[in-house]
């Protein structure tokens, strides 16, 4: 009779999941779109449903902590790791929105790269936050030195991008308009780093 009265036990694991997951998707709907510019707004469409889906997952995990007594891992880090996630999904978002008000038609080669990075990286992430309910650490560091190794091939990438961008494009507006996609592909890409540091920071607690 008593476990009638006790609150429902949230699988954080499995919300970790559907978090990742779903920047794993914007990730790909991204790259889709800086593959066929022509795409444009059918995938910021696409790309906003999967923003407003993480926003309820989000929330779902902040109401879940404070009715939850005992977490699988500290409130601290869960707290962390939602809101870096959403973090990177709001980039991915902000990404492709301003490549549709800018009216950007001609996909350059280093913007499709940083964005097929990105979702390499989301994909690894993904890898990660699935072995944290199996208690598989060690799988969990490699992942997260895969996606440092991604990190700093987005860095070089977004360094040549621009050298390429101000020694080739002539219109003044287009540099100023595809520096600030590149800006918010490189950001996703450091953001997803703070992601492997939550979870690199959870193995040392719990390995």
């Amino acid at each position: 009779m008593i476990r009638k009265f006790l609150p429902k036990e949230t699988d954080f694991f499995s919300i970790f999941e559907k978090v990742s997951l779903n920047v794993n998707k914007a990730a790909i709907l991204l790259v889709e779109m800086m593959e066929d510019m022509s795409l444009a707004e059918i995938k910021t469409k696409e790309i906003y449903e999967a923003e407003q889906e993480g926003d309820m997952l989000t929330h779902e995990v902040m109401r879940s902590l404070n009715k939850t007594f005992l977490t699988p891992v500290d409130r601290e880090d869960i707290h962390s790791l939602v809101n870096r996630l959403d973090d990177v999904l709001d980039l991915i978002w902000a990404c492709s929105d301003r490549a549709m008000l800018f009216k950007l038609t001609n996909p350059l080669p280093e913007a499709v790269e940083l964005a097929q990075t990105l979702r390499e990286t989301t994909e690894y992430i993904t890898k990660a936050i699935g072995s944290l309910k199996d208690k598989k650490y060690a799988y969990i560091q490699e992942y997260c030195i895969e996606i440092n190794r991604l990190e700093n091939r987005s860095d070089r990438i977004y360094r040549e991008a621009l050298v390429k961008l101000f020694d080739n494009v002539l219109d003044p507006i287009l540099v100023i308009k595809w520096k600030d996609v590149f800006e918010h592909l490189e950001e996703a890409n450091d953001t997803c780093e703070d992601v492997a540091d939550i979870l690199e920071g959870i193995v040392l607690k719990h390995a």
